[in-house]
């Protein structure tokens, strides 16, 4: 079972870093972290506890706390899709916490609410590709060109999760012909 207060310590340790507080309103900041912890149990990963995951961790890769979506929500609204993360005037109490639109595209939403279930791909690996599977049509490799990260996915993320460098900063890794 993994321990609630691990959970709490990894969101605190990632809000201070970048500038963020946790939601103020302890009883709801309780109940998100408590879908993490839950959704880690059950999927492996650190899901985010107000979106539908998969447990298929290629799809669910841009919904892992903190999501893709998390930093320009922030920056644009005052807190991420969940609330989990709020900027410091909404902690003091300078900005209310409204409801925002959800940036997650539309093609990954009904990708991942279309899955099977009861018929899962093979297991995933710790790249995100199934072992032995072919490369997907749609599927890319983008590299962050601050500091080097690859990812495998259908569009590079809105921030990089190793330096933070924006969508901008990625490239798409291309393979020659000869």
């Amino acid at each position: 079972m993994i321990d609630l207060k691990k959970v709490r310590t990894r969101a605190e340790g990632d809000a201070e870093t970048h500038g963020y507080h946790l939601n103020p309103d302890t009883d709801f900041l309780n109940d998100l972290l408590e879908g993490l912890r839950k959704n880690e149990e059950r999927y492996g990963y650190p899901s985010c506890p107000c979106r539908l995951a998969t447990g298929i961790f290629e799809i669910d890769r841009d919904i892992i706390c903190p999501c893709d979506y998390r930093d320009p929500d922030v920056m644009e609204y005052g807190c991420c899709y969940c609330a989990l993360y709020v900027r410091k005037d909404v902690y003091e109490g300078k900005l209310p916490i409204r409801p925002i639109p959800e940036r997650r595209p539309h093609d990954i939403q009904a990708r991942a609410n279309g899955v099977d279930l009861e018929h899962p791909p093979t297991r995933i690996t710790a790249v995100g590709v199934p072992k032995g599977a072919p490369l997907k049509v749609g599927m890319k490799v983008w590299y962050c060109k601050q500091c080097g990260y690859v990812c495998y996915r259908e569009s590079p993320p809105y921030v990089c999760p190793i330096c933070k460098a924006k969508r901008e900063l990625f490239a798409e890794i291309t393979m020659g012909t000869g």
